[in-house]
């Protein structure tokens, strides 16, 4: 029987590898993430290599245990050619909501599944465009007074409140949840011979 382990502590995530009928450990990853460099690589790319340095930390700590599988992920907002990370406070994150009213911006996140045993692992990328309502000043303030902004990248939280802010969405709403679930599905079936379907 493979063991799971979870290297994130969102509980976004947790919920949605939960739907999965995946039963798994949480194990967030302690990686200095700034040793990711953001610059000159392409936003899908990013977020991959995100995921593999969680992922690659949490295997130093399991040690080579062969049933053993990691399952790590990344997400980011992707607006006028820019990273959107947390908001630093409140003022940062109407200024990010400003920013999106009105348009349409990317949500990138990287997943990686990773075999402790031998090292192998498999990363991917899911982009889902989210296209943003025209928002007033008023309706931005009342949100960020929710205090629901403040820990999530982009400013917003499509899963909470911040779904009245999205008009639509183009791809994956998992995605934009932070689990692109189908694709972490086909990555384990195909490349780990697992199938989530029979409980595996």
């Amino acid at each position: 029987m493979k063991k799971y382990i979870l290297a994130s502590a969102s509980p976004r995530r947790r919920e949605l590898l939960s739907i999965m009928g995946i039963d798994f450990d949480v194990m967030p990853s302690e990686a200095d993430e700034s040793t990711v460099n953001p610059n000159g690589v392409p936003v899908n790319v990013y977020v991959q290599e995100l995921a593999l340095l969680k992922a690659g930390d949490i295997a130093k700590k399991t040690g080579r245990d062969k049933s053993k599988i990691i399952i790590s992920a990344d997400t980011v907002v992707y607006a006028g050619g820019k990273i959107c990370g947390k908001p630093k406070d409140e003022e940062d994150a109407k200024k990010m909501l400003c920013d999106l009213s009105s348009k349409v911006h990317s949500v990138f996140t990287g997943v990686c599944v990773m075999r402790p045993l031998d090292g192998f692992s498999v990363c991917s990328a899911v982009e889902t465009k989210v296209y943003f309502k025209t928002l007033t000043k008023e309706q931005i303030e009342s949100y960020v007074k929710t205090g629901e902004p403040m820990d999530k990248a982009g400013a917003y939280g499509i899963q909470g409140k911040g779904a009245l802010l999205v008009d639509k969405i183009d791809g994956d709403y998992f995605n934009v949840v932070g689990l692109p679930i189908a694709r972490l599905s086909e990555i384990l079936l195909k490349e780990f011979d697992i199938d989530v379907f029979k409980g595996e």
